[in-house]
């Protein structure tokens, strides 16, 4: 009896643990972006990764060449970051750099300067969140969370108490500096990526290296 009574309350802990772990951070169309006035509401996206928007008609297919600018770290008011430390923004922005670096060199040239055949890809940091401690990890295991986090998993959704990354990408023709694209995307792991629930930071790299092949797939 005593047994099942500790269960319940276990598992009230965890539901209330978990409704606590659902609210999130949703992207805002970020006002020192300097593409922000160019982007509208993306109505085709249903899952609240990509909510801002701006595309034009490419052939990406004529581009062969890529220069990425070093990541800026948005200083903003309305930045997305809570109370990270610079030290923990800094390691995520050394991170994107090395992942979009990789992923874009499997299609173009990378490259330093401006010429035709170019395009010039600008990254901001605009956010993050941490994964919460143990419980991150744990409410993978618990019942009330396996459920919730399957649900979450079948629907390409968040995971509960578990950290993202949120950023804006700028596209622009190296040669001419015209705009070819720019939007605002949050990237998180998969519901039950454990190992991305380890460690605080773990789950915006995730989400950082998704990203990156999400638009490098863009390209191709």
């Amino acid at each position: 009896m005593d047994s099942s009574i500790a269960m319940r309350g276990l598992g009230l802990l965890a539901l209330g643990s978990l409704m606590a772990g659902c609210a999130s951070v949703a992207p805002v169309a970020y006002s020192d972006v300097a593409s922000s006035s160019y982007m509208a509401p993306d109505p085709s996206d249903t899952t609240g990764r990509v909510p801002f928007r701006y595309n034009t008609q490419v052939d990406w297919r004529s581009y062969t060449r890529a220069i990425l600018d070093p990541v800026v770290i948005y200083r903003g008011r309305d930045h997305q970051f809570g109370d990270m430390s610079d030290s923990d923004k800094a390691e995520l922005a050394a991170h994107m750099q090395t992942s979009f670096m990789t992923k874009l060199a499997g299609r173009f040239t990378m490259v330093d300067s401006r010429g035709p055949n170019t395009i010039r890809v600008r990254l901001t940091l605009t956010g993050a969140v941490t994964n919460t401690p143990v419980l991150g990890t744990l409410s993978r295991f618990d019942m009330a969370g396996a459920v919730y986090n399957g649900v979450q998993a079948a629907r390409g959704g968040e995971g509960t108490m578990t950290g993202s990354v949120i950023y804006a990408v700028e596209i622009f023709d190296a040669s001419t500096g015209r705009l070819l694209s720019a939007y605002v995307t949050k990237q998180y792991p998969d519901a039950y990526d454990i190992r991305a629930s380890i460690g605080p930071l773990a789950a915006s790299f995730a989400g950082i290296d998704k990203g990156a092949e999400s638009l490098a797939t863009q390209f191709r």
